[in-house]
């Protein structure tokens, strides 16, 4: 079992950065593909971004590319997502998961992640 904990969200101006972080427990963390999703209000939960396991490959959704970037620290066992040029459309709530199967190519798809997180809020004024 995997606990995975965010952190980082908050309020920002449209165009400021922020750096959400995901700890992960136990000792598999560097085994697992990790991905980020977003769910705005009202709106389905939408793929954002996913790295490999180590870290040597990355998939963005079209919406954050160029602006987003994910990264991981296996020695931290953590996952982080830098937002850069936020635009209000951003807002939502920022979940991380982890996809047990290292095999698996990265993927958009909710339903192939194990473990998620509790969230965190980020909101983007105009």
């Amino acid at each position: 079992q995997v606990q995975l904990v965010e952190s980082g969200g908050g309020l920002v101006q449209a165009g400021g950065s922020l750096r959400l972080s995901c700890a992960a427990s136990g000792r598999t963390f560097s085994t697992y593909n990790m991905g980020w999703f977003r769910r705005a209000p009202g709106k389905e939960r939408e793929f954002v971004a996913a790295i490999r396991w180590s870290g040597g490959s990355t998939y963005y959704a079209d919406s954050v590319k160029g602006r987003f970037t994910i990264s991981r620290d296996n020695a931290k066992n953590t996952v982080y997502l830098q937002m850069n040029s936020l635009k209000p459309e951003d807002t939502a709530v920022y979940y991380c998961a982890a996809d047990r199967d290292y095999r698996r190519s990265l993927s958009p798809h909710n339903y192939v992640y194990d473990y998620w997180g509790q969230g965190t809020q980020v909101t983007v004024s105009s």
